[in-house]
């Protein structure tokens, strides 16, 4: 006697939990798709159980066929807010070291020179680009790609549902690990 058939023959019909029956049934409807598909993969697969611990890791083909909008708006609100987040860090951070790099100085120093005469002593490229200026941008930016990318995301969800329901959604394999 298998494994399976142990565990079966001791407990009593109707004993099993939910978990139980559904990996049951997976396990027979993929060993039936395998053993009907090629018969020289069963004998490969039947010797690859019997050298691995005498235990096949089970597969399951399930189909997608539904997003939930909600939820995918939910989760791309908060992802999208977390990039907003880290843009507006890193472009503060490179602002900042190009601020103690002196590279606002050199800018100054390069327009003076190029343009010339009295009129350029008063220049400063921050008073165009200042950090104030930049990081407020930087945040309108950021809000505008919140609300975009939840939208998009949103959409896109919608439009995979109707896809699926033409076509009837994306095919995965599913598979235990071989440990």
């Amino acid at each position: 006697m298998t494994e399976k058939t142990k565990t079966k023959a001791t407990k009593a019909p109707g004993s099993a939990t939910l978990g139980e029956r559904i990996s049951g049934a997976f396990s027979t409807a993929a060993d039936e798709m395998r053993a009907s598909a090629n018969p020289e993969s069963k004998q490969h697969a039947e010797q690859a159980a019997k050298t691995s611990g005498g235990r096949r890791p089970r597969r399951a083909r399930l189909r997608l066929t539904r997003i939930d909008p909600w939820s995918v708006m939910k989760t791309s609100f908060l992802l999208s807010v977390a990039f907003g987040i880290v843009t507006v860090v890193a472009v503060f951070i490179v602002w900042s070291v190009l601020g103690a790099a002196g590279v606002w100085e050199s800018v100054d120093q390069m327009v003076a020179d190029v343009i010339g005469g009295e009129s350029t002593t008063n220049f400063a490229i921050e008073d165009y680009l200042g950090t104030s200026r930049v990081l407020g941008f930087t945040m309108l930016v950021a809000v505008i790609d919140v609300v975009l990318l939840t939208a998009i995301a949103t959409l896109g969800a919608f439009l995979y549902n109707m896809a699926a329901a033409l076509l009837g959604g994306v095919e995965l394999t599913l598979a235990e690990d071989e440990r």
